[in-house]
């Protein structure tokens, strides 16, 4: 049973182990917690994977091998927050490996379909300044990239 009251719960067609395992390899102090089967006269293969319990960095989910009859989409994103561009490059790279995607302003889908937010905390800080007409050339320089490239937010913040 999970520590935090809500724990985010991922519906896979097959790949909740293989899924679990990824995100494990990629974020620090990271667990699987549980693996459940399916029991015989189930409606899936009696000893394949139904439900994995799993923590990143302390956040606990559960995934589970549902079928395919839901998909994953942006509509739920996940986002880390990275301190520096050297934790922005870790996390993209590695969550786009295997064939995952990029999509803008700091989104990618990774190669399960799971989305996520790469951001720094830089972007925050200089979208969200009292200097107004920063914010917006900052703001605007991030509607341009894919991955997020604080020396450019930093640019931007300048000119």
């Amino acid at each position: 049973m999970s520590k935090n009251k809500i724990t985010p719960f991922l519906w896979y067609d097959k790949e909740a182990e293989d899924a679990a395992n990824f995100y494990v390899s990629i974020f620090k102090n990271s667990k699987i917690n549980t693996v459940a089967r399916y029991p015989e006269g189930s409606p899936y293969e009696a000893g394949t994977v139904s439900v994995v319990a799993f923590e990143l960095d302390g956040q606990h989910f559960t995934a589970i091998n549902g079928g395919p009859h839901f998909k994953l989409s942006e509509a739920i994103s996940f986002t880390i927050d990275c301190n520096d561009q050297t934790e922005v490059d870790y996390y993209w790279e590695r969550l786009l490996a295997g064939g995952g995607q990029e999509s803008q302003c700091g989104w990618l889908k990774d190669k399960y379909g799971l989305s996520w937010q790469v951001t720094p905390k830089q972007l925050i800080e200089l979208t969200t300044s009292a200097d107004k007409a920063q914010n917006n050339r900052v703001f605007a320089a991030m509607m341009k990239m894919q991955k997020i490239d604080v020396a450019e937010l930093e640019r931007a913040a300048k000119s």
